[in-house]
């Protein structure tokens, strides 16, 4: 696939835009590995993000899945347009930025029928994605490309130093079902960062956080060297510092860091702040 991507791109004069995070896969097998994580099935409704040249998008198209895409460069999106659309009518592309339209677009009776995202995510804005995606309806499978070090932070247990407020809201909603690891070969341009295919399904009972708790949780950890308990006394709503103070009650360390605090702990804050 190296040389059809290469031959491609000079077919569209278009360089690799690095600010837009665009390194386009071109191995076939990592395609296949994506859409047999996915599960996915004739009908399934697919999101995905960056497009990019179609490489993955024709290949979920061509299981009968119905694909809805946004690509933010507008030469990618009149590419796809051109040369996907004709043959392949269930894909609703839109040209414009995920973090506008994380969801694509995809209409409110689908998205109450279920559906996955299957996407190799801009690294430079995977965590804000991941954030919109969470904070709405939520995808029953997910199968991301991602930057190692993203999937690190999402995936990572209390006691690290990469837990964080990321890691309490996809783990309270999501269960971690596999990882596979990607050279930067599979790649063009290769990039300078390890990757990771990411595996994550639904919990049966997800944990929703809200804003309250959201904004909450992400102030905490900005300032994640400090104790928990000066952070929650300084939180600008009471309920913060009377959740720490049943944490103590609970046998919590008054001198806990937010990093050495287990997710259900916090998961009980988003209760409060319901």
């Amino acid at each position: 696939m190296f040389k059809e991507t290469r031959s491609l791109l000079d077919k569209l004069n278009h360089l690799p835009n690095k600010k837009l995070g665009q390194n386009f896969l071109i191995d076939g097998n990592i395609v296949r590995k994506s859409i047999k994580m996915a599960e996915v099935q004739t009908e399934d409704a697919i999101i995905e993000i960056g497009p990019g040249l179609g490489t993955l998008t024709r290949a979920l198209l061509e299981t009968g899945a119905h694909v809805w895409a946004v690509e933010h460069d507008p030469a990618l999106a009149e590419h796809l347009q051109k040369e996907l659309i004709p043959d392949f009518p269930t894909l609703q592309l839109i040209e414009g930025d995920c973090l506008q339209y994380p969801r694509a677009k995809l209409p409110e009776e689908q998205v109450r029928s279920g559906f996955k995202v299957v996407a190799n995510l801009p690294y430079a804005v995977s965590t804000p994605w991941m954030d919109a995606i969470l904070s709405g309806p939520l995808p029953q499978r997910m199968v991301l490309m991602l930057q190692k070090e993203a999937a690190d932070r999402y995936c990572a247990n209390h006691g690290k130093k990469t837990f964080g407020a990321i890691s309490i809201f996809l783990q309270s909603a999501y269960k971690v079902q596999g990882q596979h690891s990607v050279s930067a070969g599979c790649f063009y341009p290769k990039p300078k960062v390890d990757s990771v295919l990411l595996h994550l399904a639904l919990l049966e009972n997800p944990v929703r956080f809200p804003t309250a708790a959201r904004d909450s949780i992400r102030r905490i950890f900005t300032q994640r060297r400090k104790q928990l308990g000066t952070l929650c006394k300084n939180d600008s709503r009471p309920e913060v510092y009377k959740w720490f103070e049943q944490l103590i009650v609970s046998g919590v360390k008054a001198t806990v860091r937010p990093e050495e605090l287990a997710i259900e702990h916090w998961q009980n804050l988003a209760e409060i702040l319901l």
